[in-house]
């Protein structure tokens, strides 16, 4: 949730920042602003509500500056006004900042330090920029009235980027728990949440850790740690062509990701699967799999969905017990743990907060632990031991469509990896190869006959004000991620339920209209499915399908090529996944940017 940026050293310096923003416009956010300084001349303060190209429409062809600092707000403090946008500032307007995060303490500072002092929004942000401006007063340099100000936050999470008008080409710069890096150029030094904000200005960037204070000139990058010495952090190279993260042709990005899919899959087969179809995996992470007792799998929304299947997956093939967890509630909630666990995380920034808050309590606890995520030295690959990449591409919709089939697609093959490393017969004959390929196969078929699905949304869901999606077992699992993506982009009311749990409760929910889907890809359930769509529809319920071709019967809705049922789902929820799209689509939705939610959930 929300972005940062900054920029010191560039005559191009507006140009960078908006661009920049509207990179991270996927994060989610409902105010943005930027601060450009000039250094010999005037400095500009622009902020709106609405979106980067509102942003864009009000700064003027005089904004121009060297340096500056810019921001996504998505609102925690205080409601979507241009006074609770950012850059903050201290009431003399020397400092200004940016901060993506949650100051938990601020009232308390408020009262604390800051007596007296007329503050300008209701945001937590703004109580840090004036204790900034506060000790700077009392005679402290910028760095240690910003060292100072960040030893008294509590709990908090943060990414900073603070600018000081008295000097106007230095970023200070610091982060716990929220994701920000330091991008190096030739001319000029960045600073971003996400590498994907910068990539027209560097490829090369630089990790930063929790507590570390970053003094960033155009010519220089200075790393403070949290115990007061200067240290060198790790640089990596970012292998991503900036056009990736275009929407080409498409009117939106969730279209291009439902349509990568194929591909995606492919990608993965190569990368993972030798040409004999044997896995290629760190036989160091295998060992130590082998020898856990129970898996641990902890993912929040569309992850966490993909984790129940990642279950199915790994106890068929490798015989070890596996649960599945719901971050949030995880980190705070510990269960019992068997003796030998292994915890599996799976996200596609890398950077969920309630993940890492878990991955933290695990790290206390020298568990080991692997990450699956999409993104190369994010904090929760940093922090893992071991880290398998999906290599999916950037996912900038919001609804994650192709990061949840990359997910699943890689459990499988983790699962046949650690399988046959245990012997287990099931893993050895199960032609993972062929079986994706299969998978990438049907997916483009089933993408192909996107006016169906058009044709169907505008039938039975735009007028909609709720829908069920039912299945029994891996089937369930699907329900859940397929309620999901239609709840979030086109705002009805949607559940997945396991169909038969109906009676028990939810069939009163029925009513004359109301669209109920049936996922049905198992044989031994597909008949209690069935029955289970039949009891809606004697209640008025309008009933659609998604069946796997074997299975099949004459009035079925969707028809899904057959693949084996571990990998059922990857096939399953792209019906659905374009079912929301258009639904959202056909109602005049922004799909890219539903209302409320973010893309990556930095705070807790």
């Amino acid at each position: 949730m929300c972005g940062v940026v900054g920029v010191a050293g560039n005559d191009n310096a507006t140009e960078i920042l908006v661009h920049g923003l509207e990179k991270l416009q996927y994060r989610g956010y409902d105010s943005a602003g930027v601060f450009i300084d000039s250094e010999k001349g005037p400095d500009f303060l622009v902020k709106t509500t609405g979106s980067i190209a509102d942003l864009r429409k009000k700064i003027g062809p005089e904004v121009q500056g060297t340096s500056g600092i810019g921001h996504t707000r998505w609102a925690t403090h205080g409601g979507v006004t241009i006074e609770n946008a950012h850059p903050q500032f201290s009431d003399d307007e020397r400092f200004f900042l940016v901060h993506n995060g949650v100051i938990e303490n601020f009232q308390q500072l408020k009262n604390d330090y800051l007596q007296g002092v007329k503050f300008h929004s209701q945001t937590d942000t703004e109580v840090v920029v004036q204790l900034i401006d506060k000790f700077s007063k009392e005679g402290m340099s910028t760095k240690d009235a910003f060292n100072k100000t960040i030893s008294l936050l509590k709990n908090s999470s943060y990414a900073f980027i603070l600018m000081d008008k008295k000097e106007p080409n230095t970023l200070y710069v610091a982060k716990n728990k929220s994701p920000l890096l330091i991008g190096l150029g030739d001319d000029c030094n960045v600073v971003c949440s996400d590498s994907i904000a910068m990539l027209d200005v560097t490829h090369t960037f630089m990790e930063i850790q929790d507590g570390d204070v970053v003094i960033v000139k155009p010519d220089s990058v200075v790393v403070i740690d949290a115990d007061n010495n200067v240290v060198e952090r790790e640089q990596f190279e970012v292998d991503v062509d900036p056009s990736d993260s275009e929407k080409g042709v498409y009117p939106y990005y969730m279209l291009k990701e439902i349509d990568e899919q194929p591909n995606v899959m492919r990608k993965l087969s190569k990368k993972y699967l030798d040409e004999n179809g044997t896995p290629v995996i760190d036989e160091k992470l295998l060992d130590v799999m082998k020898n856990s007792d129970r898996i641990y799998i902890v993912g929040a929304g569309t992850s966490y969905h993909a984790g129940l299947v990642g279950k199915k997956q790994l106890e068929t093939l490798t015989g070890i017990p596996t649960e599945v967890h719901v971050a949030s509630e995880f980190a705070y909630e510990k269960p019992i743990f068997s003796k030998k666990p292994f915890f599996l995380f799976l996200s596609q920034s890398g950077e969920t907060a309630d993940s890492r808050q878990v991955l933290v309590n695990v790290n206390k606890d020298h568990y080991p632990s692997l990450t699956i995520t999409n993104v190369a030295n994010s904090t929760l690959s940093r922090e893992s031991d071991f880290t398998l990449l999906l290599d999916a591409g950037p996912e900038i919709s919001v609804a994650s469509t192709k990061a949840y089939t990359a997910q699943i697609a890689l459990e499988a093959i983790l699962a046949k990896a650690l399988g046959e490393h245990l012997g287990d017969q099931r893993a050895q004959d199960f032609d993972l190869k062929a079986q994706l390929s299969l998978v990438a196969q049907g997916m483009q078929t089933i993408v192909d006959e996107k006016d169906k699905i058009d044709e169907i949304s505008q039938d039975y869901f735009v007028n909609a004000t709720q829908a069920f999606y039912i299945g029994r077992g891996i089937d369930y699992t699907v329900s859940l991620e397929a309620a999901l993506k239609l709840k979030e982009i086109s705002y009805v009311h949607s559940e997945g339920f396991a169909s038969g749990e109906l009676k028990h409760g939810t069939i009163a929910l029925i009513e004359d209209g109301t669209p109920v889907i049936g996922i049905i890809t198992q044989g031994f359930t597909a008949g209690l499915t069935r029955s289970n769509l039949m009891e809606t529809a004697a209640r008025g319920a309008k009933t659609l399908t998604i069946v796997r071709k074997s299975l099949a019967q004459d009035d079925d809705t969707f028809v899904i090529p057959d693949v084996d049922e571990l990998l059922t789902p990857l096939l399953s929820v792209i019906p659905a996944q374009l079912l929301a799209y258009y639904t959202s689509l056909n109602k005049g939705l922004n799909v890219d940017l539903p209302r409320n939610l973010a893309k990556s959930v930095t705070v807790e």
